[in-house]
């Protein structure tokens, strides 16, 4: 079996047997993977690390036809969302990673998600404002999965600020003015709708309102 070497995004990584793990990751060129780590919870050397969920990389992977599971050969990190600063920063990073997950579909490239995601983990090793950066992007997740619908209720100051998210970089999110309770606006409006069109609650979301109290 010859190793496919692609750019991929580690979205999560699951217990498999007392040594290796399972990884989730998003490729650029072949869409979402579920991978085996050899050794992964044995020894740290191999792979470090380098499975923090949103960590960006060079990944190396063997594929047998037929099977579900590839096997993981390495991952060289070219971002890590451990180069983020403060608590929250850093918890957010789970939640972005279940929200690619959930969203993407197994073996379907969406190099638009792909992007998206390598953004975001940029931004956030770059020290931009994470509570804002968290609304472009769920603003974004949605429309490219074709479910965002503009919610009524909004203020004029969050409209405002979907209407610049819409043609701008979320490395210039740190730059919009925007108050705390326009983003807490955006934030029930946009969660509202990721569980309803999920049909549940997300555990990282649970997460983040411990890391509040």
């Amino acid at each position: 079996m010859p190793v496919h070497s692609t750019d991929a995004l580690v979205l999560r990584t699951y217990k498999l047997g007392e040594l290796d793990r399972i990884v989730v990751f998003l490729t650029r060129d072949r869409g979402k993977k579920r991978g085996v780590a050899k050794n992964a919870r044995k020894s740290r050397r191999r792979f470090g690390g380098a499975l923090e969920p949103l960590t960006y990389g060079r990944v190396g992977y063997r594929e047998r036809e037929g099977r579900e599971l590839v096997f993981l050969e390495y991952v060289e990190v070219i971002r890590s969302p451990l180069a983020a600063t403060g608590i929250d920063a850093l918890g957010h990073t789970g939640y972005f990673a279940e929200l690619i997950d959930e969203w993407a579909p197994d073996a379907d490239p969406n190099e638009t998600l792909f992007r998206l995601g390598v953004s975001t983990v940029d931004a956030l090793a770059a020290g931009v404002p994470v509570d804002p950066l968290a609304r472009y992007f769920e603003y974004w997740l949605l429309r490219l999965q074709g479910v965002y619908e503009p919610d009524a209720r909004l203020s004029t100051e969050a409209r405002a600020f979907l209407d610049w998210a819409r043609g701008s970089s979320p490395f210039a999110v740190g730059e919009v003015a925007v108050s705390a309770r326009a983003l807490r606006e955006l934030e029930t409006a946009h969660r509202e709708l990721i569980a309803m069109h999920l049909e549940k609650d997300l555990k990282s979301v649970k997460v983040l309102r411990e890391l509040r109290r």
